[in-house]
């Protein structure tokens, strides 16, 4: 996973961007190629836990079938014994009633059985895929979803699942067809072999058809798949940047896009409808030819008393029945690609390889662990041979706040993903706490680090509920505090249902800044030893950043700092500063000592942030945070 295709392109910060929409090299890339054999087994292995209640289904479609098979023998005989010239035998009638009876109740109670019990199973399988599929999702490595599109992901979590639903539930039904097909077969040729055979000579016909339509119909059902993932890929693409798209005037130009590949997929389906439904036809056609056969020829043989009357009206109901189940298989065998196909694409998503997991042996860190946060040599890339760090060393001392700082692409954001392990290290050492942070286990790392991130991301759920997201056992009274101490007390009293106020989805019924406060409030309940500030202040309004340096104080109070800040003249009273380009330290110090030094950190500072100087440390709330405040 850790190569991408020639398509994607890498952004000024070295991270590899999401893949082109509506890409077929990148879907293959990244899900491999169609029609691996190991499907039906992986399929199996969510099926095996009710195999017991498949066993059941299975046998009452048996049942199910022997009844199929029965009622025109039932029939031949009230005919051949009940009926003769002139009379009617009471009692042969009586009996065969009874014997049709007793077979339509078992009909109907094994018709029930498989129902229900096929039903609750292809229910159960379904929600054990999605739960596996999404539990999966949330430990892959961030460098897989670096470059995959949420919509192709959904498209496998919703539509490829559910099109194994329609499978689960009739498959256990081919059984019978299978079987009902022989069946008819064996018992036609027992009845009257000769008139069998000429009533079986059109199949040959249907497997010459059947021959030349197998191979187009895969391929036209494996392209609906693709052209279904990719357009839902373009629509979860337009929803998230719906704002950008309105604020170019992007809507005509991005209908069109999607357009093309809504009309790719409309194409494709009407194609793979064509093949499934193009044997329908010829089925019924092939069926009318057999019972023209049995009528002609039977008719005559009846009339040269050479075939009982009874033995060809069972013909005629055979017939009826024979085509049935050949109907049936031709469009499971539709049904079936379609499981194939998402099986395939369900499977490598379970197969998506968890790069960066807990080593055997792996420790989990102390809660007094120091705090500590040291790079060794460290050398890493998102892509091959492009290092977006080269040998870099740092370290940070418990306690203390530690700003990094350069130009766009310089690796910075890079530094703290390694430090939270989102990704390994090409070479060199990462510790925190003294451990390498891959003789770790990421629970317990996950546990001493909280991070705060330019967007803040919000859950559906209330402000409570948001707050204590990374410590769910927080109480009311400590989510209080936090909030409090981070100043966003005031406005969620303020909200409708204060704590409780269901949130809209990512936060939407709150502004930026509000968001942001939040995320500072939920990184303080979750009482972590070392803080990491991702330019958590670059997209918020001033006064709202006056309410955070004031609230870093609380927030940074023992414990360590790591933080990424846009805005330079915000980061002054960190303890230590480094500055990076190219994925190299250039410089490192305090504010006063880089200044005096005019180099990378002075330009920078004075081209970009020098009016911030005109603004007082009392308006900034930087007396209140010097020598802590990042």
């Amino acid at each position: 996973m850790s190569t991408q295709n020639d398509d994607e392109k890498e952004d000024t910060s070295g991270r590899p961007a999401k893949a082109v929409v509506g890409s077929h090299r990148d879907e293959e890339e990244v899900f491999g190629k169609a029609y691996d054999p190991r499907i039906v087994r992986r399929i199996w292995s969510f099926v095996s836990p009710y195999r017991a209640r498949i066993f059941i289904s299975v046998a009452a479609v048996l049942v199910f079938t022997l009844t199929q098979l029965a009622i025109p023998l039932v029939i031949r005989y009230a005919i051949d014994h009940g009926m003769a010239p002139g009379r009617v035998d009471r009692s042969v009638m009586a009996l065969a009633t009874a014997a049709f009876a007793v077979i339509i109740l078992i009909n109907y109670a094994a018709s029930y059985v498989q129902e229900s019990v096929v039903g609750k199973v292809a229910e159960n399988v379904l929600s054990d895929l999605r739960r596996a599929m999404f539990g999966h999702l949330q430990r892959v490595s961030l460098g897989f979803m670096d470059k995959t599109e949420v919509g192709r992901l959904m498209s496998r979590l919703q539509g490829d699942v559910n099109s194994m639903q329609e499978f689960l539930e009739t498959s256990v039904m081919s059984v019978g067809d299978i079987v009902l097909l022989f069946g008819i077969v064996s018992v036609l040729l027992w009845l009257d072999f000769r008139l069998g055979l000429l009533t079986l000579s059109t199949m040959p016909v249907l497997f010459i058809v059947r021959l030349f339509w197998l191979p187009r119909a895969k391929v036209a059902f494996m392209a609906a798949h693709e052209t279904n993932s990719i357009a839902n890929g373009a629509l979860a693409e337009g929803i998230h940047g719906v704002r950008t798209v309105q604020s170019l005037e992007r809507q005509h130009v991005n209908f069109e896009l999607y357009d093309e590949k809504v009309l790719a997929n409309l194409n494709a389906h009407l194609r793979s409808a064509k093949y499934a439904q193009v044997m329908v036809p010829i089925v019924d056609t092939l069926t009318g030819i057999a019972m023209v056969t049995v009528i002609v020829v039977g008719g005559s043989m009846v009339l040269s008393h050479s075939l009982d009357v009874g033995v060809m009206v069972a013909f005629l109901f055979y017939i009826q029945r024979f085509f049935d189940p050949i109907r049936s298989l031709t469009m499971q065998y539709s049904v079936m690609q379609r499981a194939m196909a998402s099986g395939q694409r369900i499977s490598e998503v379970l197969d998506v390889p968890v790069e960066v997991s807990d080593r055997q042996g792996a420790v989990a860190l102390s809660p007094d662990m120091d705090g500590s946060v040291e790079f060794r040599n460290v050398t890493f890339g998102y892509r091959r041979n492009q290092p977006v760090l080269k040998n870099v060393s740092f370290r940070v001392n418990p306690g203390e706040t530690v700003a990094l700082v350069g130009p766009t692409g310089s690796g910075k954001s890079s530094s703290m993903a390694l430090a939270h392990r989102f990704y390994d290290v090409w070479s060199g050492q990462v510790l925190v706490g003294g451990h390498d942070v891959r003789d770790v286990t990421q629970n317990s790392l996950g546990e001493q680090m909280a991070m705060v991130l330019q967007e803040p991301f919000l859950f559906s759920g209330t402000v409570l509920e948001n707050i204590r997201y990374h410590k769910t056992n927080a109480t009311r009274e400590e989510v209080v505090r936090a909030a409090k101490a981070v100043g966003a007390h005031d406005f969620i009293e303020h909200l409708p249902d204060g704590y409780d106020t269901e949130l809209e989805q990512r936060g939407g019924n709150l502004s930026l800044g509000q968001r942001q406060l939040i995320s500072f409030a939920r990184a303080l309940v979750a009482d972590a030893r070392i803080l990491v500030l991702d330019e958590a202040t670059a997209s918020i309004d001033s006064y709202t950043e006056m309410l955070i340096q004031k609230a870093l104080v609380k927030l940074l109070e023992g414990r360590t700092g790591l933080v990424i800040a846009h805005r330079l003249a915000t980061i002054r009273g960190a303890d230590r500063i480094i500055v990076l380009q190219n994925g190299e330290i250039v410089e490192s110090g305090n504010h006063e000592q880089l200044m005096e030094r005019k180099g990378l950190y002075a330009r920078l500072y004075t081209m970009n942030y020098a009016s911030f100087d005109d603004i007082s440390e009392e308006e900034m709330g930087m007396d209140a945070v010097a020598g802590k405040a990042t």
